[in-house]
């Protein structure tokens, strides 16, 4: 039995579509189990961060737990709770989902976030492996009702360029991590094959499309707001907007080999990506 928290994200979703595929017995938790459709023979069960005995039961007679904790400062405690409650409930291997720059002082305190989480990993006396993935191609879905209107889309990240990862590829690692302790012990940074700004990922979508998508550089001041005003706390914008400037001046241009090393191939491309979503960005 492998337990999948986080069972409906991006990230998630994909490890129970891929675990089912491999005939693997799973359970999906979430806190809506009634309304959230998973392939045929994998098991929903309810489970609440906040709600400890709920994840103690969801955990229970799981062999291996993926640990997808949500971010922010008003979740480090639940976080570190998430593993502790797996550990105690006996499960033997557990993977966490982190993110790229974890522990990184020149990424703000926004990299602290997830240290909590990673400690309690690392000292669960259980197998452990800990996945820090770069920006997922499947962000730039967030464009999609942008680009279908031919309005341009934001860029807060000027000229930073990023190893844009693939969802599914981040999932597959975890997927292998879940099912062999030959990943114990390890930290995978988990990128694609490449660096690319907004404005190239802009025109490798319009190549797609064969129309322009036009970029609007936006001023690191004007997104903050744009961020307040969709109800983030000011804690939360100003980390994120640490986190961006980061990012503008080139700290994640990062491209590692983890994932081809734990795949035996090259990771899948953002126009790849594209491809298969297109119809996404398609009036």
């Amino acid at each position: 039995m492998i337990v999948i928290t986080g069972a409906t994200g991006t990230i998630g979703s994909e490890v129970v579509r891929q675990l089912a595929a491999r005939g693997v017995k799973v359970r999906a938790v979430t806190r809506n189990p009634e309304t959230t459709q998973v392939p045929d023979g994998v098991e929903v069960v309810r489970g609440d961060y906040g709600d400890t005995a709920s994840m103690a039961a969801a955990f229970d007679g799981a062999e291996s737990a993926f640990l997808v904790g949500q971010l922010g400062p008003e979740y480090v405690e639940l976080d570190k709770r998430l593993a502790e409650t797996a550990r105690d409930a006996g499960v033997l291997r557990l993977v966490k989902l982190s993110a790229i720059g974890t522990g990184d002082p020149a990424v703000g305190v926004i990299s602290t976030w997830h240290v909590p989480g990673e400690q309690a990993v690392r000292d669960s006396g259980r197998a452990w492996t800990i996945l820090r993935p770069s920006s997922f191609a499947s962000n730039t879905l967030r464009w999609a009702d942008m680009v279908r209107a031919g309005k341009p889309v934001p860029n807060t990240t000027g000229p930073g360029a990023q190893g844009v990862v693939d969802p599914r590829d981040v999932a597959a690692v975890a997927v292998e991590a879940l099912l062999s302790d030959a990943h114990s012990g390890r930290v995978y940074t988990l990128t694609g094959p490449e660096t690319l700004t907004v404005r190239d990922q802009a025109d490798i979508l319009a190549t797609e499309l064969g129309r322009p998508v036009e970029v609007a550089d936006l001023p690191l001041d004007v997104a903050r707001g744009y961020m307040l005003d969709s109800g983030l706390s000011e804690e939360f914008a100003d980390a994120s907007m640490v986190a961006q400037g980061f990012v503008r001046d080139g700290g994640n241009a990062v491209v590692t080999d983890d994932l081809e090393r734990v795949l035996g191939r090259a990771p899948r491309t953002y126009a790849e990506w594209v491809r298969d979503h297109a119809s996404a960005f398609r009036a």
